[in-house]
């Protein structure tokens, strides 16, 4: 297998020659208690909770409007970063200009997707793309150092990439505040919409103390428009949404047609704190991604225990004696519910991309979901 390297060099970035040095201002916020002291959220506006299935309208002062605007899908760049496959560099960006041609403007990645491979070809796929048209996030708590030993060796999380970097898990601000500068160089753009706290399960107090502050002081500043937080871990997400300092949190596999814990705790803090939900994952890694649940096939990255590969193959059936294909159904759920404003999902191949528009352009009827209410499949009374 040959390993990619990840270089500065690996893709054009045009911008990065004709902009100026990005200077991001320090936070004058010291503490999560200094935060809240100076109601620094009070240009938040949540806004009327819309009804279920309803189309969301955004106030013009949230912080997640453009978010709305965007669309209700979006594209995952993990698979750009060589996650557990490699594509080159044409195909990444056949996979970016397809998305962009079947409507998709809402865009998200991460350092930590191929040691900053991903961040690299979404900006430079980006790049011929109008600004102001799509939104745009990446993540913070992870930063890449150089790693010479990594030479000739793959990376260890997954991705199919030369381990010439390292992540070093940081939710400092200032950690926070170096990431972001070194993100929007590999994107060679001069700003990001979104950014979340990546994975902070563990690190929380570190992340409230320090991370959190200095996004909330880059939004205040209008360096970025919305701080996140992304997650699969429920109470670590719910923490964080409960501290009044996030726009909008990104539930990781949490809220699936296949299971819904997020529904216990998550949703109800989203609803009453104004944060705005984006749901990943939704084919809980890859079992309820074919009409036909694989057993083979990936579940939380690795075997689907028993019990979730039967509940799988029954949601299937149903979906199928109704004429919806599974992925299809569990591309829509989601959206039932009213704290969820955006799908995002990856794509790991040119190919995929058809398809999923297709599954986008169909949703299934509140005649289909009844039918899986009656039936005990998903919740009742999400529409």
């Amino acid at each position: 297998m040959r390993l990619m390297r990840v270089t500065s060099a690996l893709v054009a970035v045009p911008l990065l020659a004709a902009r100026s040095p990005l200077i991001i201002p320090l936070t004058p916020f010291s503490s999560y208690s200094e935060i809240k002291a100076d109601g620094c959220r009070s240009r938040k506006t949540a806004g009327a909770v819309p009804d279920i299935g309803a189309a969301v309208a955004p106030t013009s002062s949230s912080p997640t409007a453009s978010l709305r605007r965007a669309g209700r899908f979006g594209l995952g760049a993990a698979p750009l970063g060589n996650l557990f496959q490699e594509i080159d560099d044409a195909e990444a960006a056949a996979i970016i200009d397809g998305a962009w041609d079947s409507g998709i403007r809402v865009f998200d990645t991460a350092p930590h997707y191929g040691l900053g491979l991903s961040e690299l070809r979404l900006g430079a796929a980006l790049a011929r793309r109008p600004r102001d048209e799509f939104v745009l996030s990446t993540k913070v708590g992870r930063l890449l150092e150089p790693d010479p030993s990594g030479a000739g060796r793959l990376d260890d999380e997954g991705f199919v990439v030369e381990a010439t970097r390292r992540r070093r898990w940081d939710f400092s601000a200032d950690g926070a505040r170096r990431s972001l500068e070194s993100s929007l160089e590999r994107l060679g753009m001069d700003r990001v919409d979104i950014v979340h706290l990546h994975d902070p399960e563990g690190r929380v107090d570190e992340a409230i103390d320090g991370a959190l502050p200095a996004l909330v002081a880059l939004r205040e500043a209008g360096v970025i428009s919305a701080v996140g937080v992304g997650s699969k871990d429920t109470a670590t997400l719910t923490r964080i949404i409960e501290t009044g300092m996030v726009d909008v949190a990104m539930v990781a596999g949490r809220y699936t047609l296949l299971e819904q814990p997020a529904a216990d705790d998550v949703l109800p803090a989203a609803l009453a704190h104004g944060v705005d939900i984006i749901a990943v994952g939704v084919y809980n890694s890859g079992l309820l991604a074919t009409p036909h649940p694989d057993p083979a096939a990936p579940y939380e990255y690795g075997s689907a225990p028993e019990a979730v590969y039967r509940r799988a193959v029954r949601l299937a059936d149903a979906c199928a004696a109704r004429g919806v294909p599974l992925p299809v159904a569990a591309l829509h759920f989601p959206l039932r519910h009213p704290a969820v404003v955006n799908v995002t999902v990856g794509l790991g191949g040119a190919s995929h991309v058809a398809q999923t528009a297709g599954y986008v352009s169909e949703p299934p009827t509140e005649e289909f979901w009844r039918g899986l209410e009656e039936e005990g499949l998903v919740p009742e009374g999400e529409r």
